[in-house]
């Protein structure tokens, strides 16, 4: 066989036909595997090789066709977020003679996610009928593109989508999956490698990085030249704002698909449907208007009380779904599932907070936007927000020093001595006790008048003194300090012969300190107009 039929492996330069190069590189991975258990040997969790294998279904089907038989052939057609929960119920109602299906070895999250772009509920924004990502990926045309969004919203999901894609057509992509919290420069340097060897036998390799903002800028520089040459599609995903979390020239090669929070719709759709697949029987009333056999063994839940499980979940796919587990896995024995129930299981709400990425400094920005805006109500609910979320009191107050000083100012002097005290005392009780201080001083310095003459008066002295050509002018003479007998001989602090009273140079003197004080009616009236 001549050279031209063969190829190096990229592991050991080694030079292979090209019908055995594939099976040789295999084997070069996995060292620790026998020749005679090359063929039947169970892939390990490697990142390089992360080929997903078939994972036993719990109710025996293939779990492609026990996902898809789960999902609404009406939101299946439409995509839309609605469903119809009354005929689902019905059917549901003629299978109790089966008992509910509750094995949780593989997370309840896991087990619905969707396999298709059909069984994806929501987002419809970027994935809705006609849109350009959708079109793409119904026709497998993968892009680099990096998945922004909060937690629970589908990023996880919809990569794993476009891995059912690549299964649908291995010969011409191969999907890997890595997490960029656990993984390191040489997993990405190895996937790589192969990537390039791939390349020959016509397959493209899909990346999905999951929390890429995990990686520093130099750790995402070993992606550059790979997706600019296109040896690599990349999807990362991260719910930190691209724009700082990364590297610029790596951004700059993808496209940012902003995924948002899921609505209540939406959410109750996906938490319906988890229950379905479980089989457990959906009551559309409360339990005294629903005959129900004792001695059956199934779940039965109010409809009721899965909507409430979708509203206290604040648009977290994977946070409602979580719920629903541990309330079926509490219930496996049968029973009926009322909304108190899942009240007592779920004492606390799940709230989106990260007290260091971009929500953190999005809230804080929405209470003093309230307060400059006269807006009580406003102010006192995202002071709240802060607190149910575990913000550091000491933090809300510094921003409530600030606002009492650039928002409120002289027109109301006390408000800054309120804010102040106010910050002391969150520091002298901590919390819970100090959560009533922050709200007192949030509705006092919304309803206080306003008057931003400080910070606007302030902003032009700085952009005076940062504009000014030449060198700055030297301090008056008669304003300078006279501490000693000569310096008083040379002129200082004495007023010149003219009389000029001037405190600053007379051509930098167009500051203009205008105090203009808006009270809480005017406010109000400016912003409804």
């Amino acid at each position: 066989m001549s050279d031209s039929t063969k190829s190096a492996c990229p592991i050991c330069n080694k030079e292979f036909p090209l019908g055995k190069i594939e099976e040789h590189v295999n084997r070069c991975i996995f060292l620790n595997c026998s020749d005679d258990e090359t063929t039947k040997r169970k892939r390990s969790p490697s990142p390089v090789f992360n080929k997903m294998q078939k994972k036993p279904s719990t109710s025996g089907k293939s779990p492609l066709k026990t996902s898809t038989s789960t999902f609404i052939e009406g939101s299946k057609k439409n995509n839309k977020s609605n469903i119809n929960i009354e005929s689902s119920s019905s059917s549901r109602k003629d299978s109790n003679n089966s008992n509910t299906n509750t094995n949780f070895a593989i997370p309840l999250a896991k087990q619905v996610a969707p396999k298709s772009l059909d069984d994806f509920y929501g987002q419809h924004k970027i994935l809705g009928k006609d849109t350009i990502l959708r079109s793409l990926l119904e026709k497998g045309e993968i892009t680099n593109m990096v998945l922004w969004g909060p937690p629970g919203c589908g990023k996880t999901s919809l990569a794993g989508v476009v891995s059912e894609i690549c299964k649908s057509n291995p010969k011409k992509l191969r999907y890997v999956a890595l997490c960029a919290a656990s993984c390191g420069v040489k997993d990405i340097q190895s996937t790589i490698s192969i990537a390039k060897n791939e390349i020959k036998f016509g397959r493209k390799t899909i990346l999905f990085l999951d929390e890429i903002h995990a990686f520093n800028k130099k750790q995402q520089d070993t992606l550059l030249l790979s997706v600019e040459k296109g040896e690599i599609t990349l999807i990362g995903a991260t719910t930190e704002n691209p724009s700082f979390s990364i590297n610029s020239a790596l951004l700059s090669r993808c496209k940012v698909i902003v995924l948002d929070k899921l609505d209540m719709d939406t959410m109750y759709c996906i938490v319906t449907n988890a229950a379905l697949k479980f089989n457990v029987n959906i009551l559309d009333g409360p339990l005294s208007d629903t005959s129900i056999d004792e001695s059956n063994q199934q779940i039965s839940i109010e409809n009721a009380a899965l909507k409430w499980l979708a509203d206290i979940s604040d648009g977290d796919a994977r946070i409602a779904l979580n719920n629903l587990q541990l309330i079926l896995q509490d219930n496996d024995n049968g029973g009926v599932v009322t909304v108190e129930d899942v009240k007592e299981h779920l004492k606390k709400s799940h709230m989106l907070y990260d007290r260091k990425g971009e929500e953190h400094y999005n809230l804080v920005s929405a209470m003093h936007k309230s307060i400059r805006g006269s807006d009580d109500n406003a102010a006192l609910y995202w002071t709240t927000r802060m607190i149910v979320s575990g913000e550091d009191p000491r933090f809300i107050a510094r921003r409530l020093v600030r606002a009492a000083s650039e928002d409120i100012g002289n027109a109301d002097p006390g408000a800054l001595q309120l804010a102040v005290t106010t910050m002391e005392g969150c520091q002298l009780l901590g919390m819970p006790e100090a959560d009533v201080l922050l709200a007192q001083c949030a509705i006092y310095l919304a309803r206080a008048p306003k008057c931003r003459e400080a910070d606007t008066a302030l902003s032009r002295a700085k952009s005076l003194i940062n504009n000014h050509k030449g060198p700055q002018p030297s301090v008056p003479m008669h304003i300078r300090n006279a501490p000693t007998k000569l310096m008083k001989e040379l002129g200082y602090g004495k007023l010149d012969p003219d009389g000029q009273g001037y405190f600053m140079p007379p051509e930098l003197s167009n500051i203009h300190c205008d105090c203009i004080v808006v009270t809480v009616e005017a406010s109000r009236h400016l912003k409804s107009n």
